[in-house]
């Protein structure tokens, strides 16, 4: 079992995808991170945007090789790699609804927030591939995220607890 974290301005009393935006990292779906200080910081920053609420983390364990054993669809980029950064750019770019993949859960490491600029600069071709993988590490560390795109997914999420 692994122990996720989900930082907000409000308490999540159930996981509702039809919330979530696109144009994220991995598309639009649930996101979660195993440091607990990083998903407060989050929901700070959530506070903040959006003037309302209180910072809010929900904890989940999650089952990954349960969820394997079961067929769940399954994706896990180990580090920062050209193929990521492939993934990323195409989730960054789709502000539709329909995902541009069909992974249920994606694992791997967060990109840049500032990353809008350096995928023009890409799509423009003044980068290579290789530049923008370094261009878009979170805070030059990696930092992993765990996302997840589909009620089948969210099945494997356990709700521990919230702390504010």
């Amino acid at each position: 079992m692994t122990l996720l974290h989900h930082g907000s301005y409000t308490r999540i009393e159930r996981i509702d995808l039809s919330l979530s935006k696109s144009g994220k990292d991995f598309g639009k779906g649930f996101y979660l991170n195993p440091d607990y200080e990083q998903a407060m910081l989050w929901a700070k920053s959530r506070v903040k945007t959006y003037e309302t609420g209180e910072a809010t983390v929900t904890s989940y364990e999650f089952n990954l090789e349960q969820a394997i054993s079961d067929g769940v669809k399954v994706k896990i980029f180990d580090d920062y790699t050209e193929e990521w950064a492939d993934f990323v750019v195409a989730n960054r770019r789709n502000s539709s609804d329909n995902p541009t993949h069909s992974y249920d859960i994606v694992i791997g490491p967060i990109a840049d927030d500032n990353v809008g600029r350096q995928i023009q600069l890409y799509m423009q071709g003044y980068w290579t591939i290789e530049q923008l993988v370094e261009k878009i590490r979170y805070n030059g560390n990696k930092s992993i995220q765990y996302y997840f795109a589909t009620e089948k997914g969210l099945e494997y999420l356990k709700k521990v607890n919230e702390c504010e």
